[in-house]
């Protein structure tokens, strides 16, 4: 829908500037306009490929310049956007490529990370080079509401809770593998006690997997607060465990000890990065059912600056933890939303 002389637009203005662009986008192509002073907006526009980096300077005459992703042509952009004189750089966000682009021009340039649904352009205006005159247009025009990127330390602190996360989720994997083994054999440990990877447990594996097979002489391992439940064991123990079933055994308790070493050293390198936020650790460990863990995940996931939320409504909804509505038809359907500090202690 075009615009009428005279004619007083109503509505959002996001939806009315989309209007205008749709209305601008309909009559011919005409040269670049001057905005005087308009703020000069480098885009560097990432393909989803990640291949190669295409910019655009706007200014009063718009300029172009394409590279690699290399650090080496990272460096070249970073050079183009100096000579531009360019002083704010919008960036899409297109799954991980934009952060080798981010880190290069992060203290030099005002960056602005740019959700790639906000600023989705209007039809027709799909290649590199109008994405990149579309964000730099939205840009030099405060359209674009930047997305929240955290501190370098930060940053390098939340890679490891997310890795932390994924080897702890590569155990459960593993040990799941063995439960499967045990059934298959006919051994029922996990009907006596709880882990089947604690001291006792692993003292059973390591007897199976060692070539011992008598249930009586396995029970006598038992320790702690198993020592009742060894009269249990002896029929928990008493299977068709052959040695086929102890080779895999073997097999699948080395995975378990790699990543059981790869997590410990995994929380030495997150305790030393947690140093500094000793006082925000305290704090928030005295809150009732928050511990160590779930204090480092939310600490690496929204940081210690809360001065980038609006408010405490505004935190909560970035975080996907406020409750959803979603209602069709007078029914309330599901709302629930994952979110990374819902499993903060997985």
């Amino acid at each position: 829908m075009g615009t009428q002389p005279g004619r007083v637009e109503s509505g959002p203005p996001w939806e009315i500037f989309q209007r205008i662009q749709l209305a601008a986008a309909r009559t011919p192509r005409t040269p670049w306009p001057s905005h005087g002073d308009a703020v000069r907006a480098p885009v560097p526009r990432l393909p989803v490929g990640g291949g190669q980096s295409v910019g655009c300077a706007r200014g009063t005459v718009p300029t172009w310049g394409k590279g690699n992703k290399t650090t080496i042509g990272l460096l070249q952009l970073h050079r183009w956007l100096t000579e531009a004189s360019c002083t704010h750089v919008a960036i899409e966000s297109t799954s991980i490529y934009w952060k080798p682009v981010f880190n290069l021009l992060e203290g030099t340039f005002e960056v602005v990370l740019a959700n790639a649904y906000h600023v989705r352009a209007v039809p027709g205006r799909k290649t590199d080079v109008k994405d990149c005159e579309w964000l730099a247009d939205l840009l030099a025009h405060g359209l674009i509401r930047p997305s929240f990127v955290p501190p370098p330390e930060i940053r390098a602190l939340r890679d490891l809770t997310r890795h932390r996360k994924s080897l702890l989720r590569d155990r459960v994997a593993a040990v799941n593998r063995v439960h499967k083994l045990l059934e298959s054999a006919n051994i029922k440990l996990a009907n006596v006690m709880t882990d089947i990877m604690g001291v006792s447990g692993r003292a059973m594996l390591n007897a199976l997997a060692g070539g011992e097979r008598d249930p009586q002489k396995m029970s006598q391992l038992a320790g702690g607060c198993l020592v009742p439940r060894v009269p249990a064991l002896p029929e928990a123990l008493r299977g068709t465990f052959s040695d086929h079933h102890a080779f895999l055994l073997r097999q699948l308790q080395t995975p378990n000890d790699q990543l059981t070493a790869l997590i410990t050293e995994c929380d030495q390198r997150i305790t030393g990065l947690m140093t500094p936020h000793e006082d925000a650790q305290r704090r928030l460990q005295a809150i009732p059912g928050v511990g160590r863990r779930s204090v480092e995940v939310l600490i690496s996931e929204i940081g210690v600056d809360m001065s980038r939320f609006v408010s405490a409504g505004h935190l909560a909804s970035w975080a996907r933890i406020c409750p959803g509505t979603h209602e069709s038809g007078a029914q309330c359907r599901n709302s629930n939303l994952p979110s990374m500090l819902r499993t903060a202690g997985a």
